[in-house]
């Protein structure tokens, strides 16, 4: 009789998912990204991807090789970080930034905070503020290799300047900006992937991207292919699909995931239309990765029979 009462902590029904298998559905789901940057924007962006992802790899697997604590590559989260990154810095960035960027997402957003599931903000995200506000290269943004062009302007750049760029030219990649962020159809086959794999929700993709399109389309004087330009440019894609649906730096309720998203949403348009720099999102992402514990707080589902604290 004394084994029939069994006490464990929760949780007690297991889904069979395990770190590395999500962390290999997104590897997967950036693949699409990966192969047109590559395409686009020539060799020089895949060895940016792989000098980035063994980077991340190898400073991991130091950094606890050092602290003799147990090894943490093999659940694939340093090579996801590694992918990001690459994929959110243009062509043309000096390799020895690409180091010092991946130095400061594992090392010292991650890894000093405990590893995986311990860090307060998304490493890739934050190595990418980073480098915008230390380097001018990130600044320099490339020019497709696929396309006989001379302008190095990116989409948000040519809005600004009263110009709507090609909105198929926007679906298809064929323009300035970073690795991973321009095709925007091997964006939302990436999403697709995830949505179908249940490793994300559509919570705060849709309320991220939406929030940026409604206020554009309201500020731009009701132009819809305006503001659906402004959806296709930068990394307003690449960051909601990718970076702010991250399981740690993001809340764990649906009505959590809304709010993220508004936020996010919101923190963008600002950036974009008041702020001094062209693009919001990553520090957008950023900010609401700080406030993210509020967030959890405020939408947390009460307990059964619990109370209030």
């Amino acid at each position: 009789m004394d084994n029939l009462l069994h006490l464990s902590a929760s949780p007690h029904i297991h889904s069979g998912r395990s770190t590395s298998s999500i962390m290999r559905d997104v590897l997967i789901a950036l693949l699409p990204a990966t192969v047109a940057g590559t395409v686009i924007f020539g060799l020089r962006s895949l060895l940016v991807i792989a000098v980035c992802v063994a980077s991340c790899v190898l400073l991991e697997a130091l950094f606890h090789w050092i602290t003799k604590k147990d090894q943490t590559v093999g659940d694939l989260s340093a090579a996801v970080t590694g992918l990001l990154l690459a994929l959110n810095l243009p062509a043309t960035i000096p390799i020895w930034q690409c180091v010092v960027g991946c130095v400061f997402a594992i090392i010292l957003v991650k890894c000093l905070f405990g590893g995986i599931g311990c860090n307060l903000v998304n490493p890739a995200i934050t190595a990418r503020v980073f480098m915008l506000v230390s380097f001018r290269s990130m600044a320099v943004q490339a020019v497709p290799s696929i396309v006989d062009t001379a302008s190095g302007a990116t989409p948000l750049a040519e809005i600004a300047e009263g110009n709507t760029p090609s909105l198929l030219d926007l679906f298809l990649g064929t323009t300035g900006g970073a690795i991973g962020e321009t095709c925007a159809l091997a964006l939302l086959i990436g999403l697709a992937y995830l949505l179908i794999r249940r490793v994300i929700t559509w919570h705060i993709p849709v309320s991220f991207v939406g929030s940026v399109f409604v206020l554009s389309f309201l500020m731009e004087g009701l132009d819809p292919m305006k503001a659906l330009a402004l959806v296709l440019s930068g990394g307003l894609l690449i960051g909601a699909i990718f970076m702010a649906t991250d399981y740690v730096t993001s809340p764990s309720t649906a009505s959590g995931k809304i709010v993220f998203g508004l936020g996010a949403g919101l923190i963008t348009f600002m950036i974009r239309y008041f702020g001094v720099y062209p693009e919001g999102v990553s520090f957008a992402i950023l900010f609401m990765n700080i406030v993210n514990p509020y967030i959890e707080k405020l939408t947390a589902r009460k307990i059964f029979g619990g109370t209030k604290t």
